[in-house]
């Protein structure tokens, strides 16, 4: 991996959370009165879970894109960057158009990107593949808590 190339992807990632941020508030009004299920991991835990998964999706990024011909760079880096898109979108959606079953749709999209961007890691580097998992884990545990949220408030 070069440095170049982990600094771009890093930038990218970065974009995406800071935007991601600052349209998440876990402690509007709108979003403290959503029932919620018991197996949901307090507000702390979010932060925490994705500092590092961006850091892991940025290493990923950048060891796929390293290690590609010209024309699978090209499409790994949009595959790559809707991955992103839909990564923000999610956010948006959910916290600031105030949409869960929107926002669960969506979801399902970024899952879908999520298994494009390992599968096509898994073609070229198993430890950028390896980077990848736990971001397809906890996005597929999103999904269930998405889906959780919008059952339990359906007739909201």
């Amino acid at each position: 991996m070069r440095l170049p190339t982990l600094v771009k992807t890093a930038a990218a990632v970065t974009v995406t959370a800071a935007a991601g941020a600052t349209v998440t508030d876990a402690s509007s009004r709108w979003y403290q009165r959503l029932r919620k299920p018991t197996w949901q991991p307090p507000p702390v835990a979010f932060p925490l879970a994705w500092t590092p998964l961006y850091a892991l999706i940025a290493v990923a990024g950048a060891r796929v894109l390293d290690r590609t011909s010209e024309a699978d760079r090209a499409a790994f880096t949009r595959a790559y960057a809707l991955n992103l898109a839909l990564n923000f979108g999610w956010s948006a959606l959910f916290f600031k158009a105030q949409k869960p079953a929107v926002a669960l749709a969506e979801i399902a999209a970024l899952n879908a990107s999520n298994f494009v961007l390992l599968r096509r890691a898994s073609q070229t580097d198993r430890v950028a593949a390896v980077a990848l998992a736990p971001y397809v884990a906890w996005t597929l545990f999103a999904t269930a808590l998405n889906g959780t949220i919008v059952r339990l408030n359906a007739n909201r």
